[in-house]
């Protein structure tokens, strides 16, 4: 007869080892130690539950408390813009909020939220100055920048004053100090303004003595987007090409600084080219410099600006400070007291194409080929959005999701809506392959763009491994069936796939000729993957239009034959029901946390961390390569 098995101990394991430890105890005792265990146990459990009740509670009471602020009637609003100023955040609002947690999220401002709080300011006759605090923008692309000077400036022009302060500016917080009436530094600050430049890391002496064979199918002259791994430096090629564009950004960057600020644009040039021999005339004092340079009107301490703030708007008696209201709760209440629009009203939809160009579905920040389509089906077959404006902030990716994007585009407009492109900072290579689907294109003069050009990459390391004795073998019915990076690329494999480029960009010259009305061979001759600041690549006929996000929507309006008043829609995805309960609890805490056009990270990229990014920087770009024939028209630009 069998034995009966042994039955499992019901007992929770903690339990068990409690029991095991206590029985050691004299005869007796043993069972009030574990009634004791137990007890401490219930009472963890407890606290936790009731800890977590108390979170939740309080994220209501947040949520539900009526926070409407103070509006002083002589009042500042206080701009500060944090991190880079995107066109679009990353992740949705319960990631954001999770990545501010873990110090994961890079800081971000939404770049039409910082426009829509200062039209609001002016139109708010409480509002007597715009206070810009600048210590922590970081980045932001010129054209970006440049969309804030007509704001900026309809601010001043009706009678009140902007105010610029920070700690030390940025080149990119200048540009926007430059446009107020008064720039103030501490006296421990400077003004970054140094110029452009653009330095990448090259890998083919690493690759070589690692014995790693980095196969490269290209096409195009000027393609430099695979030269990392092809070289140790920068190509003759590459090298005139950045150039060129980038002193059109860099001329369009001192003549409007200059006129803003009412310098003269040489010496500012001077500035940058000789920061270190004019320090030195200044004894290192780099505040004073840039005073002297006229540059700022103020030298002082946090002080300084509060005591003129002040004398502007008055003392806030609880506070002592100037009366104030931070620019986010300012759009906030702006929002919640704004009639809302008649939703049946003719519309304009604006899709956002930020980030690089990836296959599938893809969250905000990155564009998916199968996202970013859906979310053109939905503004085609909505019946009140009459027409369409891309607005592209990419440096390409996958060419197979890039052609996913541009035939919805031209199914759009086969439907009869127009279908108008407006380009950010960068819509290169892939970025400006989905824009070619369009009625027209605008481009601010300092948008990048052009690239027109595809690569792929196919890494093996069959030889390293060899040398470590690891050795792959195996047998296939094709040479394709065998594919693996460690092993050798077979011959025909590589030269079928140079022949796929090829078809590739063959393909991608009829698409723009196609698109700009030009022959391919004329397009082939401003294309080889070279890149174009905008006002160049509107003399190519790469472009039409010169302009911003505004113009371009209005040239979409006109197209569409809409009378009278439009609305601006900005088409998103839809949300399902657990992530619209999710965003109610936890996206109107981000809100009130950090703003919605505001990203905070709680963990700052030190120097130390940035040496170590240079490897994760291109991980993360090799990560992204998903096409499914990795085939890949990207140009490795700077977006924001």
């Amino acid at each position: 007869m069998d034995p009966i098995p042994a039955q499992p101990d019901p007992r929770p394991a903690a339990d068990r080892r409690a029991v095991t430890l206590l029985r050691r105890l004299p005869k007796g005792a043993w069972k009030l130690w574990l009634w004791l265990w137990r007890g401490i146990d219930r009472i963890r459990k407890v606290v936790v539950n009731l800890l977590f009740i108390g979170l939740v509670v309080a994220i209501f009471v947040l949520l539900m408390s009526d926070d409407s602020p103070e509006i002083h009637d002589e009042t500042a609003v206080v701009l500060q813009p944090r991190g880079t100023l995107v066109e679009e955040l990353s992740g949705d609002p319960s990631a954001r909020l999770q990545g501010m947690l873990t110090g994961q999220q890079p800081e971000e401002t939404l770049l039409r939220d910082v426009i829509e709080t200062i039209d609001a300011a002016r139109e708010d006759e409480r509002v007597k100055v715009l206070v810009l605090d600048l210590s922590r923008l970081n980045g932001a692309g010129l054209s970006k920048l440049q969309e804030l000077r007509e704001p900026l400036q309809k601010f001043r022009d009706s009678g009140r004053k902007i105010i610029a302060t920070a700690d030390s500016y940025s080149q990119s917080a200048y540009y926007l100090a430059a446009h107020a009436d008064e720039v103030y530094l501490h006296e421990l600050g400077e003004v970054a303004v140094f110029g452009l430049g653009r330095f990448r890391t090259y890998f083919r002496d690493a690759l070589d003595k690692l014995e790693i064979e980095w196969h490269i199918f290209r096409v195009g002259t000027f393609k430099s987007a695979v030269e990392p791994f092809l070289l140790n430096g920068m190509s003759d090629n590459a090298r005139a090409a950045n150039l060129e564009w980038m002193n059109d950004l860099w001329n369009a960057y001192l003549e409007d600084v200059a006129m803003a600020r009412g310098v003269s644009a040489t010496d500012l040039a001077d500035y940058a080219m000789h920061f270190d021999r004019r320090l030195i005339g200044a004894r290192g004092d780099t505040s004073k410099l840039a005073l002297d340079t006229g540059l700022v009107d103020h030298v002082g301490g946090r002080d300084l600006v509060r005591t003129r703030l002040i004398e502007l708007v008055g003392e806030d008696e609880k506070t002592h400070s100037f009366h104030q209201i931070s620019g986010r709760a300012f759009l906030q209440h702006v929002r919640a007291n704004k009639e809302p629009e008649d939703p049946s009203k003719p519309a304009v939809g604006v899709i956002v194409a930020r980030g690089s160009i990836q296959n599938g579905s893809q969250p905000p920040g990155t564009i998916g080929g199968d996202s970013t389509a859906a979310l053109i089906r939905k503004a085609r077959n909505d019946e009140n959005i009459k027409a369409l404006v891309l607005r592209v902030d990419s440096g390409g990716g996958s060419a197979f999701a890039s052609e996913v994007i541009r035939r919805e585009f031209e199914l759009t407009r086969e439907q009869g809506k127009p279908v108008v492109v407006s380009m950010g900072s960068v819509a290169a290579s892939g970025g400006y392959w989905i824009s070619c689907a369009s009625d027209e294109i605008w481009a601010s003069p300092t948008t990048i763009t052009g690239s027109i050009g595809i690569f792929g990459m196919f890494p093996t390391i069959q030889k390293p491994l060899a040398k470590l004795g690891v050795h792959v073998d195996g047998v296939a019915t094709t040479p394709r069936a065998g594919l693996d990076p460690m092993r050798a690329l077979p011959t025909e494999v590589a030269e079928g796939q140079q022949i796929a480029i090829e078809d590739g960009y063959r393909r991608f010259l009829e698409t723009v000729g196609q698109a700009r009305d030009m022959d391919p061979q004329d397009v082939d001759k401003v294309a080889q993957g070279r890149v174009w600041s905008g006002i160049d690549a509107k003399a190519h006929g790469l472009v039409d239009n010169l302009g911003g996000l505004d113009a371009a929507i209005a040239s979409a309006a006109a197209r569409a034959n809409i009378d009278g008043e439009f609305r601006t829609e900005f088409v998103k995805k839809d949300k399902t029901f657990g992530q619209r309960l999710m965003e109610d609890l936890f996206a109107g805490t981000v809100a009130k946390l950090v703003g919605e056009g505001e990203q905070v990270s709680l963990k700052p990229l030190g120097p130390y961390s940035q040496v170590v990014s240079v490897i994760a920087e291109q991980t993360q770009m090799l990560q992204s390569f998903n096409d499914p024939r990795g085939i890949y028209a990207y140009a490795l630009l700077d977006v924001d």
